[in-house]
């Protein structure tokens, strides 16, 4: 099955690590004001594969700052979760992703297994064609990529871009290209 390390904790863990870098990274910079950054994870209850993943998903890295008057949050981009979205980002783009390519019961039966409701994957393909397309970081994926990227079939379209022979590794490549757009900052 091409999805087969949906239930692999190992796929999630490399996830983490790479969470866990990004975050160092904005820890390390410090706030705009020059202050330190503490940690304020903020709690999680991510959808779709819970029974692989360990206790460091639930909670989204996050910063505030430690300089009175000031408490600014940070919370850098991740390959875990898409923003506000309550599935973790894998799913997203990989039931996005299939949905187009799938039968109807090969669908069906993904779709039922991650519970995933047919309105919320209308409400992701919106989001990947209407907001997506419209966010800095496409944008800037958009100017390096040729032939240009057919917006009707993302996230499927940038996966095919993407080198990595496995799935598994074009999804982790596309998360990592795409992380900068699950932050405010990033999503303008």
């Amino acid at each position: 099955m091409c999805h087969a390390f949906l239930a692999d904790t190992n796929f999630y863990q490399l996830l983490t690590r790479i969470d866990e870098s990004i975050a160092e990274e904005v820890r390390a910079g410090g706030c705009d004001c020059g202050g330190a950054l503490h940690s304020a994870r903020y709690p999680r209850k991510p959808r779709g594969v819970r029974g692989v993943l360990d206790e460091s998903y639930q909670s989204r890295l996050s910063f505030c700052c430690a300089a009175d008057g000031c408490r600014r949050r940070s919370t850098p981009p991740s390959v875990r979760f898409l923003g506000r979205k309550v599935y973790l980002g894998v799913i997203v783009v990989l039931i996005s992703a299939l949905h187009c390519g799938l039968s109807a019961s090969r669908r069906q039966r993904l779709i039922k297994t991650l519970g995933v409701t047919v309105q919320t994957l209308r409400r992701w393909q919106h989001w990947w064609r209407e907001q997506f397309v419209q966010t800095r970081c496409f944008r800037s994926l958009a100017g390096l990529l040729m032939p240009p990227i057919a917006t009707e079939h993302l996230p499927g379209s940038l996966l095919e871009k993407l080198s990595a022979k496995a799935l598994s590794e074009r999804v982790v490549q596309l998360l990592i290209l795409i992380a900068p757009s699950t932050t405010a900052t990033g999503s303008l």
